[in-house]
């Protein structure tokens, strides 16, 4: 009964932990850039968009508007049955037209972009989703960053807020600023990197040109941006660079998450014992970090395995075992709270009231048929457009 509990209280005790340290260590602001703009060097902003027809027009204008000179605006209409390809041609942008539906996602629309541009490549392309946006300084600190480091660099990647939204929503997007700006910051300062978010990101051509773009790979973004840091490239955060996305419906939000949980658990469950292993035999204390970083589930799911971990404690207690793993899970649980309520106080409170927080237990709730479906179906292999 011991060794069978300690075999489920260990693992979710320790990512728990681990989780804790991160939110703790990505409270505070990562050190400002400084990086000043470069004369001369050239940018494109790479638009992948599929049926984007309502948010394309928008889209084009205002990062023509951010982007300034020298850096231009090619939008991919990837497999389109809309007017996105017309819209974004009459908002300004130059528009790049694929058809091919075998091929279907957003890294195959990446690469046709590259083989677009290989004949005048730009200094730095930068990639951006159809229903995002962008301002100057962002653009510029981003193009700045990449030519300086040599390396990809990634913007704060946020849902924009909205606390009249549904609690469901506000939750959501709660629960998205903590993985993409709180444990982004931990994880650039304890590994030396961070995650590609699929998003404001920014490559030096000699990156984008040699990269592998994922094809049909549901999180295309993360599965890049693993490989560029194991390839001595690892993606840098820039605090000094914001995009937003709007958040979507409830029906929304769902299919937001089922698309990128599935696809992040699936990527995990590849990559990620792997790398811990590896990292533990060369005593990598980096590699340790960035790998328990990957190990940790969506917030909701770290709950609801805390809970179920819990009750097996509760109940080897109860027909005899030993204590310590029910209270283990207990102190876990209250220093993980402790750090979730902390990085509320100091980030979370435009996305979430404190009433809706206190309904975590009613999210986790709202995402269990989602897991059960992931767990049944796995991920989902097409490239889904949120419901707006």
């Amino acid at each position: 009964m011991i060794i069978l509990t300690f075999v489920f209280v260990a693992p979710v005790a320790v990512l728990t932990g681990f989780f804790s340290v991160e939110v703790f260590a990505g409270l505070r602001r990562l050190r400002p850039a400084e990086f000043a703009d470069l004369p001369g060097v050239s940018a494109v902003v790479v638009i992948p968009a599929h049926d984007e027809e309502a948010v394309i027009e928008r889209s084009v204008r205002d990062t023509i508007d951010a982007a300034g000179t020298n850096v231009f605006v090619l939008v991919v209409a990837d497999n389109c049955t809309d007017q996105t390809a017309e819209v974004a041609r009459a908002a300004g942008a130059s528009v790049l037209e694929r058809r091919d539906a075998e091929h279907r996602g957003k890294g195959f629309a990446l690469a046709a972009a590259r083989e677009h541009l290989r004949g005048d490549a730009p200094t730095v392309v930068i990639v951006l989703d159809a229903d995002c946006r962008i301002d100057a300084g962002s653009v510029r600190a981003l193009i700045a960053c990449a030519v300086r480091t040599g390396l990809p660099c990634q913007a704060i990647n946020l849902l924009a807020p909205d606390l009249g939204a549904g609690p469901l929503v506000q939750i959501s997007s709660f629960a998205f600023m903590v993985k993409n700006l709180v444990r982004q910051r931990a994880l650039q300062r304890l590994a030396g990197r961070a995650h590609l978010t699929g998003t404001g990101m920014a490559f030096p051509w000699p990156i984008f040109e040699q990269a592998n773009l994922g094809g049909s790979n549901i999180v295309e973004d993360l599965a890049l941006g693993l490989e560029l840091a194991e390839r001595s490239a690892p993606p840098v955060l820039i605090e000094d660079a914001t995009v937003w996305s709007p958040a979507a419906s409830v029906g929304g939000t769902l299919i937001q998450r089922r698309r990128w949980e599935g696809g992040f658990l699936a990527t995990m469950l590849k990559t990620a014992p792997g790398a811990l292993v590896r990292s533990i035999r060369q005593a990598d204390a980096r590699g340790v970090c960035a790998a328990l970083d990957l190990c940790i589930p969506p917030l909701a799911l770290l709950v609801l395995l805390n809970a179920v971990v819990f009750v097996l404690a509760l109940v080897a207690a109860f027909f005899g075992g030993a204590a310590w793993p029910m209270i283990v899970q207990i102190g876990i649980g209250i220093v993980a709270a402790l750090a979730v309520g902390l990085a509320w106080v100091r980030e979370g409170r435009r996305f979430a009231s404190p009433a809706t927080l206190l309904r975590l237990p009613f999210y986790v709730l709202w995402k269990l048929p989602m897991y059960v479906g992931l767990a049944r179906r796995g991920a989902p292999k097409d490239w889904l457009r949120t419901g707006r």
